[in-house]
This record gives structure tokens, C-alpha cells and sequence, in this order.
């Protein structure tokens, strides 16, 4: 496929249109105020693995709801003080997986926490544990539009929410420096990486790779690939539910948590993904207000953007964020 979308000089000072609910503040202050009113209970059981570089736990932490998420924690072996953390979010359909395929930063010596992503984690990968208690009104096929009628319902509340108790129950781990957190993740995980970095406001860093769940308005008009394309055909079977899906989905857009960004970030963008156009991804990373902030674009890939390039980039960057 080749460019499809803006040159790169106009994607630079690309603006979404995305509008902000008056009430979005006050929407995410009272859904975390709910969640946290379940215990955390984060519980941490030792797995074996047959891997010596490492030990792995086991995770289970109250999210949304306080319905039980899964996750892993992944320790260098023989780390005996406070190592700074990356918490890492599973792009769309796939779940925490088997602990062996989660190595790369454990073995650069931080403290890695993966948190498996509620109703999925049976598309790829190694799968996933962790059930999506709550049912929804009619929604097509996938997770775009479970509950798409109002915001109080939608898919990605109880995801996102999840998100910022995962960064909790990751923190309260002994081994784990709750002062330097950083939230990573690619395409969805990207995009909870950076609802997460507008809700957390003391993270110490995020890299989200060619971040999902950004810009919807562009978004769902630009690309006729899935899942994007769910909202649109969702809306043609619904008709007349438009402006009710916009109003949802803008409770939930990546650029207006991007504005509330207060960490160091590093994006990246590819200038041939259809699946997260990459006007959708500059457009929360212009909307992310820190000094240091630093995009990578590779021009010729698709939604698997940078890949082990991108990974060496993160290796570069992060350590002298944390």
C-alpha cells in the first residue's frame, strides 16, 4: 500500500477534531473513584518457568468493577532492590500470552508487567484469562461497540480503568520503584498507554508504537480496516445513531488523554498503516503538552510500524527516562 494519508510535513502540525466532552474530567474522576473502592488485592504467585534469567509471577488485581484481571510480573533473577518499571498493554484480540514470550525487558534489567486485556486474548498469540463480566447492548462482532450507546457502558472504560489498576498493582509489588513507572504498549496497547499516561499523572515516561484508539472522528472515515471499520459497520445497520456513537467514543478518544499527558513520551508512527492511519497517531502525539517528546516514523510499513527497530529505539530512550 503505498502513502494514503497526509504528508509527513502536514501530519507534524496536524490537529484532530475531535471534541472534548465538557464533562470528561469529572466522567474519569468518578469511574476511578468507583474502581477504587474495591480492595486492589493484588496477589503475586511464583511460577515456574525453566527460565534462569528471570522469575515470573503470576498476577491477579481487582480492576474495573473490582472483577478479577490477570497479568504477569517479570523480575530480572536475583533482583534484591526496587527495579524501575515498564507496564506493557496487549494489542487488540491478544492476551498476556505464556511468560516466555515476554523477555525483553526483564532482561534490560526492569521490573515488567503485563496486563492482560479483559475478553480477549483469543485472536493470536498465547491467549488470554481474563473474562469481561459485564454484557452490553447489541454490538458488532469485536469490542468497538460493546456498549457504544453511552459512555457510562462502553468496552473501554472497564479496559482503561483496568489499565490505571494495573499500573497500581504493579507498583505495589516490593521489587518494583513505584516512582519510576513507565506505560508501553503497540496499536491498542498503545492506545491504553496513553489513556493511561492522561490518567496517571506521575508516570515517568510512555511509548506507545502506532497507538490505536486515537482520533476517532478521522478514524472511523479514513480506513476501511478493521477494527475501526466495527464503528462504521455498526453504524449501518444502526442508523440514525451517529452523534450518540461520537459522543461515546469521545469520552474515550487517545487525543484528549494525550493532553493531559505529563510524562516524557515516545510515539511511533507508520506513514502506510491503514489499520491506525498515522494522522490518527500524530494527532495525540501533537496533542501531548511535555518538552520531551520525540516521535519515530518509518515510511514504508504498516501496522507492524518499527518493530525489533522500534524495540531498540524504546532500549535507547527509556533508561534515562526512569
Amino acid at each position: 500500500m503505498a502513502l494514503f494519508d497526509l504528508p509527513l510535513d502536514q501530519l507534524r502540525s496536524y490537529r484532530s477534531a475531535s471534541v472534548e466532552p465538557e464533562d470528561f474530567d469529572a466522567f474519569w474522576a468518578k469511574t476511578l473513584q468507583g474502581a477504587r473502592e474495591h480492595e486492589l488485592d493484588a496477589r503475586f504467585e511464583p511460577v515456574e518457568t525453566h527460565l534462569t534469567s528471570v522469575k515470573v509471577y503470576d498476577v491477579t488485581f481487582a480492576g474495573f468493577g473490582g472483577h478479577p484481571v490477570k497479568g504477569w510480573l517479570t523480575l530480572p533473577a536475583g533482583a534484591d532492590t526496587p527495579r524501575p518499571a515498564v507496564v506493557e498493554f496487549i494489542g487488540y484480540g491478544g492476551g498476556r500470552g505464556l511468560p516466555h514470550t515476554h523477555l525483553l525487558w526483564a532482561s534490560a534489567g526492569f521490573a515488567h508487567f503485563v496486563m492482560d486485556t479483559r475478553g480477549q486474548g483469543s485472536a493470536w498469540g498465547g491467549g488470554g484469562g481474563t473474562p469481561d463480566p459485564v454484557g452490553s447492548s447489541p454490538a458488532y462482532p469485536g469490542f468497538m461497540t460493546r456498549g457504544v450507546d453511552e459512555p457510562e457502558g462502553y468496552y473501554y472504560r472497564r479496559v482503561f480503568t483496568d489499565g490505571v489498576r494495573a499500573v497500581e498493582a504493579a507498583r505495589s509489588h516490593p521489587l518494583v520503584d513505584a516512582s519510576r513507572t513507565a506505560a508501553v504498549g503497540s496499536s491498542q496497547g498503545g492506545g491504553i498507554a496513553i489513556a493511561v499516561g492522561g490518567l496517571v499523572p506521575d508516570l515517568a515516561a510512555i511509548a506507545p508504537d502506532v497507538p490505536f484508539l486515537c482520533d476517532f472522528p478521522r478514524a472511523t472515515t479514513l480506513t476501511d480496516r478493521d477494527p475501526y471499520r466495527e464503528i462504521g459497520n455498526y453504524l449501518k445497520t444502526h442508523r440514525g445513531r451517529t452523534e450518540q456513537v461520537r459522543r461515546t467514543l469521545s469520552y474515550f478518544d487517545g487525543v484528549h488523554f494525550a493532553a493531559r499527558g505529563r510524562a516524557p513520551a515516545l510515539f511511533s508512527a507508520a506513514l502506510e498503516d491503514q489499520t491506525c492511519p498515522p494522522s490518527t497517531v500524530f494527532a495525540a502525539f501533537n496533542a501531548w503538552p511535555h518538552d520531551d517528546k520525540e516521535i519515530e516514523v518509518y515510511e514504508f510499513n504498516d501496522h507492524e510500524g518499527g518493530g525489533p527497530y522500534q524495540e531498540a529505539a524504546k532500549l535507547s530512550w527509556l533508561p534515562s527516562r526512569l
